[in-house]
């Protein structure tokens, strides 16, 4: 079987089972497991993101998440992988090619490849993926207890924070504009023993105000941006740091958003073991998974800088 990935959480979906050597054509952002980057790169973005700053990302994508241009499809290289099983996704055209434009591309092969798209919005929903990936790869069983495994992952942390108090945590997925992280990531939040605010689980969020967040009294902010790695996200921190009031802020995070946090994959369940740690110090993380950039003082029993 040929599978063609173009979204980056089908990518780790295919890796976690156990399907990898199959796959023959990816996005440009897939980079996960690192064995995927010498895999054919099917898709280009409008612009560089790395030489524009959050503001000007958001200006180029129109301000929300209604990119309809932002990705190019190189369909004469989908043609000439000829891909049993095309994944991808309808959920946001800023985070990978949407489904129309792969079924409008496929149309015209002369195959009978199937195109599957993943939209899940909530947690139980990102971890249903693997079912349905596994079915359409004839690997039911594999994620059947792919899925048993995760979920068991998820009551531990569940478990490790039980009875512990809960902190109000605002977790901030765009930097400028200011944008809280909905979808699965209140489910998260509230998986590590914290309490989300801004965001409803499944929510497709919208742009907030500072004046938002100071006015919810968060106890920890959570920066994990949608496709930035820690490093551009700390390159990026004087937009926040220069807001009024974010020096009396309790809590500030560096997180790994693209790895744990925006890509609907099984890697959000470390996404969830990543904020046990921040919120309860339970569990261990690497210094690439979180950084303490900020605040006033730490709650009693919250883990220091690295």
């Amino acid at each position: 079987m040929r599978i063609l990935s173009l979204l980056p959480a089908a990518t780790d979906i295919v890796a976690e089972l156990g399907h990898l050597p199959h796959l023959v054509g990816r996005t440009h952002e897939c980079d996960w497991p690192a064995a995927v980057l010498d895999i054919p790169v099917v898709t280009a973005s409008a612009f560089d993101p790395d030489s524009l700053s959050s503001k000007e990302i958001s200006d180029a994508v129109g301000g929300s998440h209604r990119g309809s241009s932002l990705y190019s499809l190189d369909t004469d290289q989908l043609s000439a992988l000829a891909p049993d099983v095309v994944l991808t996704q309808d959920l946001c055209d800023v985070c990978a090619v949407s489904y129309r434009r792969v079924s409008d591309a496929v149309r015209v092969l002369e195959s009978d490849t199937t195109v599957i798209s993943l939209e899940p919005r909530t947690l139980p929903e990102v971890l249903d993926c693997l079912r349905v990936v596994g079915d359409a790869l004839g690997s039911p069983d594999v994620a059947s207890a792919a899925i048993t495994a995760l979920n068991a992952r998820l009551d531990a942390v569940r478990a490790a924070v039980a009875g512990k108090p809960r902190p109000r945590v605002v977790a901030i997925e765009w930097l400028d504009p200011l944008w809280p992280a909905g979808h699965w990531v209140p489910e998260q939040i509230t998986a590590a023993g914290g309490v989300p605010l801004l965001a409803d689980p499944g929510e497709h969020t919208k742009p907030m105000t500072w004046q938002q967040v100071r006015a919810e009294e968060p106890d920890v902010v959570l920066l994990l941006p949608c496709g930035l790695a820690p490093e551009r996200t700390l390159a990026e921190l004087p937009v926040l740091t220069a807001l009024p009031g974010w020096d009396d802020l309790p809590e500030v995070w560096v997180l790994d958003g693209p790895a744990y946090f925006n890509r609907p994959g099984p890697r959000v369940v470390r996404g969830a073991e990543v904020l046990a740690h921040v919120l309860h110090g339970v569990g261990d993380v690497e210094a690439s998974e979180a950084v303490r950039v900020g605040g006033t003082a730490g709650r009693p029993g919250a883990p220091r800088p690295r």
